[in-house]
């Protein structure tokens, strides 16, 4: 039995798995089991793989609960001692698995990584998923090397090495399968967005470490499920990213954090409204109300002792350099 298990979780994305599938089973079937877990599609996805890829395994979940609960429900079902979670609208490159799974095997204290994701439709520059392996700041917003907000750096082999990151992109995520499970997996009330990033900060909260690799390359579209704008996906955002950092906070940094966060927060919901964004100036103020109707069960969730921020956490604010200072790529910030 391989160690490994790549496992896509696929919604309605059979355009997807035809164009990216034959890839995936050429460049990873020596290394890994390959499987797809499908999440309730109402296309015809599944009798598509049936029929074209019969050497593949098929995980039908009985409903399509989201990102997170699809994943947790199809890996209770997988053996293997790493699970790599792969987006379906992902091209991967010849020999992508074995340097991450020589990192995982000679440095236990790695409890996950991911490799280089590159724009798919723009091989030049980053894609905003992960680029090359995420960061968070004091306040809970994410960024990554390659990638600050909506900037895309170009790919100049500038992060060609393996180094220690916050966060790995759940777009192509490595993890060990024991830890997974260990720790419920992802959270499912995020449905979807960011829920990588709380299993991460959850892990190195408990001491391990989170590690991007740049021997290894992929190509992701990105926006497969939703686009990037839209009112939605910024209610998914910001009410996960408020779950996130209850979760997740060192508990004398909450009250500070989300008091200067709501003041953040009015600001670009003000910025949507002006800029004829009204759907997403509804969605900041539902992610709000949804968050404080959940406040007790989210609050449940937290590590019982959290004291201060684990390694890796940008102790100065983001939005501050970027919108402010100007500063626009991962090396001129001072991390």
């Amino acid at each position: 039995m391989k160690q490994t298990a790549v496992v896509i979780l696929n919604w309605n994305g059979k355009d997807f798995l035809k164009k990216f599938l034959p890839g995936v089973i050429e460049y990873s079937k020596e290394d890994a089991e390959i499987i797809v877990a499908d999440n309730n599609s109402s296309d015809d996805s599944v009798s598509f793989l049936q029929d074209n890829f019969p050497e593949i395994r098929i995980i039908q979940n009985k409903e399509n609960g989201g990102f997170a609960k699809g994943y947790n429900d199809a890996l209770k079902e997988v053996d293997a001692k790493y699970y790599i979670l792969l987006n379906s609208d992902i091209e991967v490159t010849p020999n992508w698995i074995n340097p991450l799974y020589k990192l995982m095997e000679e440095n236990e204290d790695i409890a996950a990584c991911q490799p280089k994701l590159i724009d798919y439709n723009n091989k030049t520059k980053f894609e905003y998923a992960g680029a090359a392996g995420g960061f968070i700041d004091y306040l809970g917003f994410p960024f990554c090397r390659g990638r600050i907000f909506f900037n895309l750096e170009e790919d100049k082999a500038q992060y060609n090495d393996t180094t220690e990151v916050f966060w790995a992109t759940g777009a192509c995520l490595m993890i060990r399968s024991e830890l997974y499970h260990k720790n419920d997996g992802l959270d499912e009330d995020f449905f979807a967005h960011m829920e990588e990033i709380d299993l991460c900060w959850r892990l190195k909260n408990q001491g391990h470490k989170i590690y991007y690799c740049g021997e290894s390359t992929v190509y992701h579209i990105g926006g497969g499920t939703l686009p990037k704008s839209n009112s939605k996906k910024t209610y998914l955002n910001f009410r996960n990213n408020y779950i996130l950092l209850l979760k997740n906070l060192p508990k004398q940094k909450i009250f500070s954090v989300f008091f200067l966060r709501f003041i953040l927060d009015q600001i670009a919901s003000f910025k949507f409204l002006f800029t004829g964004g009204f759907k997403d100036f509804i969605a900041v103020y539902k992610a709000y109300f949804h968050f404080i109707g959940k406040y007790k069960t989210h609050k449940k969730k937290r590590l019982k002792s959290i004291h201060s921020y684990p390694s890796k956490t940008y102790r100065k604010s983001i939005v501050w350099q970027h919108y402010i200072k100007g500063k626009k790529k991962y090396k001129q910030i001072d991390l």
